[in-house]
């Protein structure tokens, strides 16, 4: 045992991988990334050849190879590091040359989410004021959810303007507690 640990320790080379992040390697240099745009686009040819030229379905065949070429082409300008399963991988460790992969959408689904927390919280408070407001919560009332649902885009702001007049947090006496 002791000899095969030795052995692996002086004559074993480790796999060289790429310093960045994990083994990926860019992906206009990945060969399994070029292998899959080669399969998926070879199986949407396959599927384009029985087809007559300048028939609906061909068209739309074409456009889709048109489209895939376009994704993949994109996918290596971007930048995108891609594994050995020729996929493109997200990189989240905090590097701001990666920034692009997570931090922006993350924005952007921080904010879609907030919108929705605040046109819910709106209408929800709206509906308290109602004769049944129960009733509202289980069928929802369009026409004044689609109204907060219009002005919602604005909730940073709107949260913001609640929060520095003290509107947005209530005192803890305000809070009920069930007993335990």
């Amino acid at each position: 045992m002791i000899c095969l640990i030795a052995f692996c320790i002086l004559f074993v080379q480790p796999v060289v991988s790429n310093a960045d992040v994990a083994g990926l390697e860019p992906c206009r240099e990945s060969k399994s990334f070029a292998k899959r745009l080669n399969n998926s686009v070879s199986k949407l040819e396959v599927r384009l050849s029985k087809y007559e030229p300048s028939t609906p379905p061909f068209l739309a065949l074409q456009k889709q190879i048109d489209k895939t070429k376009m994704r993949f082409e994109k996918y290596g300008k971007a930048g995108l590091l891609c594994g050995s399963d020729g996929l493109p991988h997200l990189v989240t460790d905090g590097r701001w040359n990666h920034a692009g992969e997570f931090v922006f959408p993350g924005l952007l689904f921080i904010y879609i989410t907030g919108w929705i927390g605040w046109v819910g919280r709106g209408y929800l408070q709206a509906v308290s004021n109602t004769k049944k407001p129960i009733e509202k919560e289980i069928i929802i009332d369009v026409p004044l959810a689609l109204k907060f649902s219009a002005s919602g885009f604005t909730w940073p702001l709107a949260a913001w303007q609640e929060f520095t007049s003290g509107k947005l947090l209530v005192d803890n006496e305000d809070i009920t507690v069930s007993p335990r």
